[in-house]
């Protein structure tokens, strides 16, 4: 991965302290549109090491692992 150069890193230091981010209350910030996909499982110390094992080996998410699980489970079920 490329690394920001030093006039890169003053160019958005600069940028960013002139014009900061508001948040705003209706929910259209960065961070209020990844709320839903935030929502956290509680998962036991196995299944939680053995789907971090599974998205290491498979260059995923654990996300993306549970996703291909579950449409596995529904397109089997149909």
């Amino acid at each position: 991965m490329a690394r920001m150069t030093d006039a890169e890193a003053d160019y958005w230091d600069d940028y960013y302290t002139k014009n900061p981010p508001t948040p705003g209350p209706n929910g259209s910030g960065f961070f209020s549109k990844k709320r839903k996909a935030a929502r956290s499982l509680t998962l036991d110390s196995l299944t939680a090491d053995w789907l971090l094992t599974k998205a290491i080996a498979s260059h995923k998410t654990p996300a993306e692992v549970i996703a291909e699980i579950v449409q596995k489970e529904i397109a089997a079920a149909l």
